[in-house]
Protein backbone atom coordinates (compact mmCIF):
# COMPACT_ATOMS: atom_id res chain seq x y z
CA UNK A 1 0.00 0.00 0.00
CA UNK A 2 1.80 3.26 -0.83
CA UNK A 3 1.93 5.98 1.83
CA UNK A 4 0.73 4.06 5.11
CA UNK A 5 1.02 6.95 6.79
CA UNK A 6 -1.34 9.16 5.13
CA UNK A 7 -4.13 6.18 5.01
CA UNK A 8 -3.32 6.05 8.92
CA UNK A 9 -4.00 9.27 9.59
CA UNK A 10 -7.55 9.02 7.88
CA UNK A 11 -8.29 6.25 9.73
CA UNK A 12 -7.24 8.07 13.13
CA UNK A 13 -9.99 11.13 11.61
CA UNK A 14 -12.58 8.09 11.82
CA UNK A 15 -11.78 6.17 14.99
CA UNK A 16 -12.28 9.86 16.12
CA UNK A 17 -15.55 10.02 15.42
CA UNK A 18 -16.66 7.02 17.60
CA UNK A 19 -14.19 7.28 20.31
CA UNK A 20 -16.19 9.60 22.77
CA UNK A 21 -18.35 6.97 22.56
CA UNK A 22 -15.91 4.56 23.38
CA UNK A 23 -14.59 6.23 26.17
CA UNK A 24 -17.80 7.17 27.83
CA UNK A 25 -17.93 3.35 28.65
CA UNK A 26 -15.04 2.58 29.50
CA UNK A 27 -13.49 1.06 26.11
CA UNK A 28 -11.52 2.05 22.94
CA UNK A 29 -9.65 0.54 19.86
CA UNK A 30 -6.18 0.85 18.49
CA UNK A 31 -4.83 0.03 15.09
CA UNK A 32 -2.34 -2.75 15.41
CA UNK A 33 -2.00 -2.89 11.49
CA UNK A 34 -2.34 -2.13 8.12
CA UNK A 35 -1.20 -4.62 5.67
CA UNK A 36 0.16 -3.87 1.96
CA UNK A 37 -2.66 -4.99 0.73
CA UNK A 38 -4.87 -2.33 2.95
CA UNK A 39 -6.18 -4.89 5.82
CA UNK A 40 -6.21 -2.87 8.83
CA UNK A 41 -6.04 -4.82 12.08
CA UNK A 42 -7.84 -2.98 15.28
CA UNK A 43 -8.02 -3.98 18.73
CA UNK A 44 -10.77 -2.94 21.36
CA UNK A 45 -9.59 -2.19 24.51
CA UNK A 46 -11.13 -1.96 28.16
CA UNK A 47 -14.78 -2.50 28.47
CA UNK A 48 -15.35 -2.97 24.67
CA UNK A 49 -12.91 -6.31 24.28
CA UNK A 50 -15.83 -8.26 26.51
CA UNK A 51 -18.53 -6.13 25.93
CA UNK A 52 -21.93 -8.03 24.38
CA UNK A 53 -22.48 -5.08 21.64
CA UNK A 54 -18.79 -4.89 20.25
CA UNK A 55 -19.89 -6.28 17.12
CA UNK A 56 -22.72 -3.48 16.23
CA UNK A 57 -20.28 -1.25 17.43
CA UNK A 58 -17.90 -2.48 15.29
CA UNK A 59 -20.06 -2.67 12.47
CA UNK A 60 -22.35 0.21 12.62
CA UNK A 61 -19.89 2.62 14.19
CA UNK A 62 -16.27 2.15 13.42
CA UNK A 63 -15.85 -0.06 10.24
CA UNK A 64 -18.58 2.59 8.43
CA UNK A 65 -16.77 5.87 9.44
CA UNK A 66 -13.20 3.81 8.57
CA UNK A 67 -13.98 3.17 5.46
CA UNK A 68 -15.77 6.12 4.85
CA UNK A 69 -13.12 8.39 5.68
CA UNK A 70 -10.10 6.01 4.35
CA UNK A 71 -11.36 4.31 1.14
CA UNK A 72 -8.06 2.92 0.62
CA UNK A 73 -8.75 0.15 3.28
CA UNK A 74 -10.18 -2.92 1.47
CA UNK A 75 -11.04 -4.67 5.09
CA UNK A 76 -11.25 -3.97 8.82
CA UNK A 77 -11.00 -6.76 11.38
CA UNK A 78 -11.11 -6.84 15.06
CA UNK A 79 -8.23 -9.28 17.20
CA UNK A 80 -10.57 -9.60 20.06
CA UNK A 81 -14.39 -9.27 18.87
CA UNK A 82 -16.60 -10.30 21.72
CA UNK A 83 -18.55 -13.24 21.47
CA UNK A 84 -22.33 -13.06 21.58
Amino acid sequence: MKNKKVVLEKVDIGLAKVRPFLNSDGGDVKVVDLSDDGVLTLEFLGNCSSCSMSNMTFKSGIEENILQEAPEITSVQVTNLASN
